[in-house]
């Protein structure tokens, strides 16, 4: 029996996290489109960034069922074994993403926040995706660019970067996710 629960452990430990939720992707990049418009329509900063904290609320509850639901649907237990590599990959970087937020904002440099945002998203991503299938740390990887060329190419389009990591990057590969792995 000793045997048998090392084996399973280690199988565990081992596999891809596959709940990967492709749906979930592409509808949290809608609700980034559309945050991203009711944002641009925004005349102060303050309005902006509520905008853009209730959409993370909102994508971050979407992220969480879809992850629940496919989990369950493929017998995956998402806090044991791979799915805890996941969290724990992703957490930190998220954690330091509102950090940094309050900290812009206290030094009111707003214009670096979206950079920020989809920067670390892109970190929290990769970590997360060494634990999940290969197209999740290229995902990361492509908000990390973009999050790039938003701190130095573009800062000015702090809200259209947004709108195409968080909206077109969620749209693009949650399709993607969802046609090559199972929803």
């Amino acid at each position: 029996m000793e045997d048998l629960r090392f084996i399973r452990q280690t199988m565990e430990n081992g596999n891809a996290f596959t709940a990967v939720p492709g749906w979930g992707g592409l509808f949290m990049g809608i609700t980034a489109l559309a945050a991203a418009a009711i944002a641009a329509g925004r005349s102060t900063p303050e309005g902006w960034l509520v905008v853009w904290v209730a959409e993370a609320a909102v994508a971050t509850g979407i992220g969480a069922w879809a992850i629940e639901r496919k989990a369950r649907r493929v017998g995956l237990p998402v806090l044991s074994g791979t799915g805890r590599k996941v969290l724990l990959g992703f957490t930190p970087p998220a954690l330091a993403g509102i950090i940094l937020t309050a900290a812009l904002w206290q030094a009111e440099a707003i214009g670096m926040i979206p950079g920020s945002w989809l920067l670390l998203y892109g970190v929290a991503v990769v970590a997360a995706g060494t634990f999940s299938v290969r197209v999740v740390p290229l995902m990361g990887v492509c908000f990390m660019v973009l999050g790039t060329a938003a701190l130095f190419v573009v800062p000015d389009a702090g809200n259209t970067m947004l709108a195409l990591g968080f909206g077109g990057l969620h749209v693009v590969f949650g399709a993607i996710i969802a046609r090559g792995h199972g929803g």
